[in-house]
């Protein structure tokens, strides 16, 4: 499919409905308001397209950009597109999914993730603290930097409700992701979790909760599932 394809098609998916709940959210215009659900649709006839997620991600059209995570080539792109693709990422569908889950998949995530979470630009922050979440969950153990998962820990601890608003919420994330994909960080990050307790983070209006980090890894351990990786960042 070419790119004029795929924007015909994601006009033709695009509800007002959605388009209505997406912008409460932070989602401006340009874009149609298509349904994650139709989106894969959409990826079930690309396949993965490097060129084509390029194409995508540069209409600047928010249900093109997240298409364009979704068929990114975790191969192919390169640290500098990732660079370019976190710059644009202006609100958090595209900031904490789709740019850290493709970062994710690649070989420097773990790099990035630790630039991206000493910026001063929010999202660019948040999208930090998830690619480092992210990160965690698709690489074993013996890959991962573990004092440095154990040191950022109790950095969140210290920093999480003084942090701007979509930090806060990635932050938390990041506590439940180091809990849930590295055991023998499980305690540690309970105990984080503990002395964090609730974390207030403005949802934009709508019914959105931010989860409660000890309660969350409780139901991961009690359903077994501590430490157990997923395939692929991207869902």
């Amino acid at each position: 499919m070419t790119l004029d394809q795929i924007m015909t098609e994601l006009e033709g998916y695009g509800s007002e409905s959605t388009k209505k709940i997406l912008m409460k959210h932070g989602a401006k215009e340009p874009f149609f308001g298509v349904k994650v659900a139709d989106l894969k649709k959409i990826v079930k006839k690309t396949k993965k397209q490097h060129e084509l997620s390029l194409e995508l991600y540069a209409t600047g059209n928010s249900d093109a950009m997240y298409l364009a995570g979704l068929i990114a080539d975790e191969k192919q792109i390169t640290k500098a597109q990732l660079q370019e693709w976190v710059q644009q990422a202006y609100w958090y569908m595209i900031s904490e999914y789709t740019v850290p889950w493709i970062a994710a998949e690649t070989p420097y995530g773990f790099e990035l993730g630790m630039e991206w979470i000493k910026s001063d630009q929010e999202m660019i922050a948040a999208a930090g603290w998830s690619t480092l979440s992210s990160y965690a969950s698709v690489n074993p153990d013996s890959e991962l930097d573990i004092a440095t998962y154990e040191s950022l820990l109790d950095h969140v601890a210290e920093n999480i409700h003084a942090a701007p608003n979509r930090v806060r919420y990635t932050m938390n994330a990041f506590v439940i992701a180091v809990g849930s994909y590295i055991k023998s960080l499980t305690d540690k990050a309970n105990e984080a979790a503990a002395l964090i307790g609730k974390v207030s983070v403005d949802m934009g209006g709508t019914a959105c909760k931010v989860p409660l980090a000890t309660t969350y890894i409780q139901k991961v351990a009690d359903r077994g599932s501590i430490g157990k990786k997923r395939k692929m960042a991207r869902c």
